[in-house]
């Protein structure tokens, strides 16, 4: 009883720092180590280490949440002091705080020096690879044309064993058709087909690029025409699928699909529907 006496005082002396109204946030603060030690040098039993941890937990969101601050008014100096270990913060380093700094790089700072330091912050402090991290850092490299970082990453994330996603594949891809390196583009999409069977339109369109690239602009049409007739094949049932019951029926009655069919041909485009089949395709219209 007396330890619940002595620990709710400090807990409330604790928590009063950071637990203010919100129309003084900037008052927030931590509260002092001391008053932390006390608290623990209270714990008599295992409910009151349970209360300990509980404390501990509301600390670390406000903690995490100044994160997120850092990260958002771009003090990236101050949120980079939370991936090393033992930081002044009293976070835990994870990639989830990585990849808070990556998002800010690559959306608004677009500077591949901070890149660097941030993913030298991952090694250093034993931090994982993982697919998110590899699509931000491909991103970044594309952006601030930062080719030679994108070879230096993409050996370090294959080493690791991390699986790129489909995403990363278009960005990597991308950069290598548009600086006309073909040798690595046909690398990148051997690469890409031990992963995933299918091309996505941007990996499509990139191999397209790198047949005109080589002089074979026969191979590039076909490509394209390939792309054209999965368009045609895919596009309207990804569209149509989430529509309500009665907005299907409605599109079936004014033969919505026909008709951009007959102005594609109309154009020129050699494609084909076969309305039919599509119509079946998980009932879509019926």
């Amino acid at each position: 009883m007396q330890f619940l006496q002595n620990s709710r005082r400090i807990i409330a002396r604790l928590l009063k720092p950071i637990i203010i109204p919100e129309a003084n946030p900037r008052s927030r603060s931590m509260p002092p180590n001391a008053w932390l030690w006390s608290l623990i040098e209270s714990c008599q039993c295992q409910d009151d280490i349970n209360l300990l941890f509980e404390v501990f937990q509301k600390l670390r969101r406000f903690r995490l949440s100044n994160l997120r601050i850092h990260v958002r008014v771009g003090a990236i100096d101050s949120g980079k002091k939370a991936l090393w270990k033992h930081n002044v913060l009293g976070l835990t380093p994870s990639v989830a705080s990585a990849q808070h700094l990556l998002v800010f790089i690559c959306t608004r700072a677009q500077k591949s020096e901070l890149m660097e330091e941030v993913m030298t912050l991952l090694k250093t402090n034993d931090l994982p690879l993982q697919p998110g991290t590899a699509d931000l850092v491909f991103r970044i490299c594309h952006n601030t044309d930062k080719w030679d970082l994108q070879g230096k990453y993409s050996k370090r994330f294959s080493k690791a064993g991390v699986k790129l996603r489909k995403t990363t594949f278009d960005v990597w891809m991308d950069f290598a058709a548009n600086r006309g390196d073909t040798e690595s583009l046909w690398k990148v999409d051997k690469l890409r087909s031990e992963t995933y069977n299918q091309h996505t339109l941007s990996t499509a369109f990139s191999c397209a690029k790198g047949f005109l690239l080589e002089s074979k602009p026969e191979e590039a049409a076909a490509v394209i025409q390939l792309i054209c007739q999965k368009l045609v094949n895919e596009w309207p049932v990804e569209v149509i699928r989430p529509q309500a019951e009665e907005d299907k029926k409605i599109i079936r009655r004014q033969s919505v699909i026909p008709s951009m069919v007959n102005a594609l041909l109309s154009s020129g485009l050699n494609v084909s529907v076969d309305l039919d089949e599509l119509y079946k395709k998980d009932d879509l219209l019926s």
